[in-house]
């Protein structure tokens, strides 16, 4: 068996055990679930509160556990979006469109939907209360809720983004505006912010960065551009390996980046930016832009902030280890809503989701959660349109790398696989059946599902072929890239 094969389904296995191992079923189109349309029960076995990553996969996770029948979702949204490509969008890279799929596809067959928004939580009673007002009893409680968007702490917003020349990348209603920015740039202040809150998918705010400078030298205009990124955060990056590579791009591409600064104010009809130095409070600069890309303030859902189940800085307070709630002990939670000291992304998700579903049926079983989330996330931090840093680090900062190679490098192929490869797996494979980690399998012990068998096989085939070590070396400008998206082609061979 080869290193990389050795190294994935080995036990320290990460990022593609987090997305591969979700199993060998895929997703049908056409999911059949109970509608809200059909009259909901007031009690479930199990109520999960959200419909994104979190709970979808989770949902799926507890029909297993306990049936379908006996598990139900709350979640008013239509749509379902897999937000990480966003960052693509906004560069001009992926469609929208590719982003999004109705609510009703990715439910679990079988799963309660629950159209409605959740107004209360009463874990006391054991029941919440939806916008509706309907009251939903549960035995078991998870909570997916996510983090919320406040684009209104800044002054000027949303109600700026009509103007032209600013977007953000982390709504569905202004990813595209971002485009448009990136488009119509002419001349003068590119400006890039990050706030002086938690956000979601940390990495995100710079990334959007290198692909806007990567974007002007495609299309004449970076002597043009004067690339700024405004950081509340007093580094680059929180882990020192990544952020020394990051460093290192910013040098060479000539980035200014200026720390503790935040942004307070948009006046868009003069172009205009307001920061705060936080280190100096009450000390504000205003600067002009020709293009503005925000990173809005993000926090809790109001509903869980007064809730019981928060603390005091309203995120759902669970065990860091085990994602139990430290008082409710029928009430868990899991990604961007919750207390967990790590970075809220998508991988985290999948990774916690192993964990919560071990410690969910120990406690139906009475007995005491043993699996330990030790933190695991990952952000691929692309830095071009053909690029990708793989992050992937744990509670304490310390890489948790996948692949048998230096991942702080820039590399094609952790491009392809954030482009190409992970929508397909989260798609077809997280949201359905969601087997993680090798001892995650209960039923099959350490062996590999066949899905993860399967893409090993593959690879090794490319491999042998000196496609997939040629993708690492950057395929030796054998590539050429679109002048207006730096989308990466191939000869008609080696698309073969």
């Amino acid at each position: 068996m080869s290193p990389l094969v050795t190294m994935v389904s080995g036990p320290r296995a990460r990022l593609f055990t987090c997305f591969l191992r979700l199993g060998a079923q895929q997703a049908n189109p056409l999911q059949l679930h109970t509608g809200a349309s059909l009259a909901a029960k007031n009690y479930y076995e199990v109520l999960v509160l959200g419909g994104g990553s979190g709970g979808i996969t989770m949902a799926a996770r507890m029909k297993r556990r306990v049936g379908a029948e006996n598990v139900a979702i709350v979640e008013p949204s239509e749509r379902h979006f897999y937000q990480p490509i966003w960052t693509l969008v906004g560069a001009g890279a992926k469609q929208l469109s590719s982003s999004g799929r109705p609510t009703a596809t990715v439910i679990p067959s079988g799963v309660e939907w629950i159209k409605a928004r959740v107004v209360e939580l009463n874990p006391d009673k054991n029941c919440i209360h939806t916008d509706n007002g309907k009251e939903i009893s549960y035995k078991y409680l998870i909570i997916a809720l996510g983090i919320q968007l406040d684009y209104e702490k800044i002054k000027g917003l949303p109600e700026g983004f009509a103007h032209p020349k600013i977007g953000s990348n982390y709504s569905v209603k202004t990813v595209e505006k971002t485009w448009k920015a990136l488009q119509d740039f002419k001349e003068g202040n590119a400006i890039f912010t990050f706030p002086n809150t938690p956000i979601k998918c940390a990495g995100a705010p710079q990334k959007i960065m290198y692909l806007s400078e990567a974007y002007f030298r495609k299309t004449g205009k970076r002597s043009k551009a004067n690339i700024i990124f405004n950081t509340s955060l007093g580094a680059i990056f929180g882990v020192k390996k990544y952020a020394d590579a990051l460093q290192e791009i910013i040098r060479e591409r000539n980035l200014t980046v200026n720390y503790k600064q935040n942004l307070i104010e948009v006046r868009a009809d003069k172009q205009e930016a307001v920061f705060e130095n936080l280190d100096k409070p009450g000390e504000t600069q205003v600067m002009s832009y020709e293009m503005l890309h925000v990173t809005p303030p993000m926090s809790s859902p109001d509903v869980l902030k007064t809730s019981p189940v928060a603390d005091a800085a309203g995120w759902v307070d669970v065990d860091k280890e085990t994602l139990q709630h430290k008082k409710y002990p029928n009430v868990f939670g899991i990604g961007d809503c919750t207390s967990l000291p790590t970075s809220k992304t998508a991988a985290a998700v999948a990774a916690q989701s192993g964990i919560l579903d071990k410690t969910i049926s120990l406690v139906m079983k009475k007995q005491t959660p043993r699996k330990k989330y030790d933190g695991y996330t990952s952000c691929p931090l692309v830095t071009g349109y053909n690029r990708v840093i793989l992050a992937e680090f744990d509670y304490n900062a310390q890489p948790l790398e996948t692949f048998p190679f230096d991942q702080g490098k820039e590399r094609l192929s952790m491009y392809l696989m954030k482009a190409d490869l992970m929508p397909i797996l989260y798609w077809n494979m997280m949201l359905s059946t969601c087997l993680l980690f090798p001892q995650d399998n209960s039923a099959d012990g350490d062996e590999p599902t066949a899905a993860f068998a399967q893409f090993l096989a593959w690879y090794e085939r490319m491999r042998m072929r000196k496609w997939g070590t040629e993708l690492d070396k950057g395929l030796n400008g054998r590539h050429h890239e679109d002048a207006r998206t730096g989308r990466t082609h191939g000869t008609q061979e080696q698309q073969q």
